[in-house]
């Protein structure tokens, strides 16, 4: 078989050739295409680290204006329970005040009200006694038959209610 006799001839001269372009493959490959794509790589690297240390400034940033936030929020708290405790002890004196002052006005309306039942009582037991020595003098004069003086009557009759 004549094929298989050259096989030896054409393949040596095919392997030389394959090993040539692969050679020269590689090293077109290796002097063009890599130092692009790890270009490619380096910029996407440095563009990742970028961005990640753009959002660690960006969180420091945000922690910053946070603890300052909460800062102005317990000062704000602060300042709104002391108004708070402010405005409560000026209601407390004011209230104090107005029932001090219901109660004085209540102690002296209390006063002339008692002056004036003291006055209604007094008048109250004058008039019971006059109608009394009245009273004693008819029934003594209607009864016993003797006749007593006004001044007499009142007098009894004060000696019974004080008796």
């Amino acid at each position: 078989m004549p094929q298989l006799s050259q096989l030896s001839d054409v393949v040596l001269s095919q392997l030389f050739w394959l090993l040539l372009v692969l050679g020269f493959i590689y090293f077109a490959i290796g002097r063009n295409m890599v130092p692009k794509i790890q270009s490619t790589v380096d910029a996407r690297d440095k563009h990742i680290a970028d961005n990640l240390a753009a959002a660690d400034r960006a969180r420091t940033e945000a922690d910053a204006i946070e603890n300052a936030y909460r800062a102005r929020m317990d000062e704000s708290r602060l300042e709104a329970a002391t108004r708070t405790a402010a405005v409560k002890r000026k209601a407390a004196i004011a209230a104090e005040k107005r029932v001090s002052e219901a109660g004085e006005a209540i102690a002296a309306t209390s006063a002339e009200d008692e002056g004036r039942i003291r006055a209604s009582r007094a008048a109250a037991a004058a008039g019971i006694q006059a109608t009394a020595a009245e009273l004693a003098q008819d029934i003594a004069g209607k009864l016993a038959g003797v006749t007593v003086s006004k001044a007499q009557a009142v007098e009894a009759v004060k000696a019974s209610f004080h008796g």
